[in-house]
């Protein structure tokens, strides 16, 4: 109970010594913050479209069914190598959004159980991977990178490299 009241006083301790420490150096702070709140804005405004962007294509791909064909043409690969279909998408989702990825995980967790070797690899995969085109979307949009090069490549194939060892480290250990 009292690290709960010491934690709610962390953050106004935070602010109150970084006024204290502006007035010491004589900073303009309301100058100050509403420059830096200004520039917080334009970046939210400049990396707006491409979320509008990525989120686009994303209801596309979901509405369009594709996802359920691939789940159809790649279940009997699933079957034969023993993993559990449940998880691909999860797997899928995770590079664009750790909401959705998460969800998903909770999902499969509500259903299978927490300690089923679903529920388990969800929890290592959800743990090992990385928002990969959420991250690019966002660092890449706030400074204007238009041409990604490798990033987008290399991004994506640390994910599958996560998946793929999430897999068999769950398989050995679970």
């Amino acid at each position: 109970m009292a690290l709960i009241k010491i934690s709610s006083y962390f953050i106004p301790i935070i602010v109150l010594g970084i006024i204290l420490y502006g007035f010491y150096k004589k900073v303009p702070l309301y100058d100050s913050f509403t420059k830096g709140a200004k520039e917080g804005m334009e970046l939210a405004f400049s990396i707006f479209p491409c979320f509008i962007g990525m989120i686009f294509g994303v209801n596309i791909l979901l509405k369009s069914g594709i996802l359920d064909q691939l789940f159809l043409f790649l279940k009997p690969v699933f079957q034969f190598l023993k993993i559990p279909i449940e998880v691909l998408p999860m797997a899928l989702v995770r590079p664009i959004s750790g909401n959705a990825s998460f969800a998903v995980m909770i999902d499969l967790i509500k259903k299978h159980g927490v300690d089923t070797f679903l529920g388990r690899l969800a929890s290592v995969l959800q743990g090992s991977t990385d928002t990969t085109i959420y991250v690019l979307t966002l660092y890449f949009g706030s400074i204007g990178i238009k041409n990604s090069k490798y990033a987008l490549k290399a991004g994506l194939m640390a994910d599958a490299m996560a998946i793929i060892a999430s897999i068999l480290l769950t398989s050995i250990f679970f």
